[in-house]
């Protein structure tokens, strides 16, 4: 007696991930040709750019921070001196 076992089947989900892989190689055989080998993205290039995005964000933060306390300073004195002016009565 023999128990035959089932062929192995190819599913909806294998098709899928076989045009998925054959998608993105061709994307990136495409991009090397079109861009050129120098100019190709890379995770090293990718983590530089975030670093830099990093800087000029906090380079921002940093000057906006320096406005608003220039600024809370000159409403400060501006109130100061208001007060200083009232007449006594």
């Amino acid at each position: 007696m023999s128990i035959s076992e089932p062929h192995p089947t190819i599913g909806l989900t294998t098709i899928s991930r076989t045009v998925a892989s054959l998608a993105v190689g061709v994307v990136h055989t495409v991009e090397r040709a079109v861009v050129g080998e120098g100019r190709m993205r890379t995770a090293r290039g990718n983590a530089w750019e975030a670093v830099c995005a990093d800087r000029a964000r906090a380079d921002q933060r940093a000057e906006l921070n320096r406005l608003v306390a220039e600024l809370t300073a000159a409403r400060a004195a501006s109130s100061r001196t208001q007060w200083e002016r009232q007449p006594v009565g």
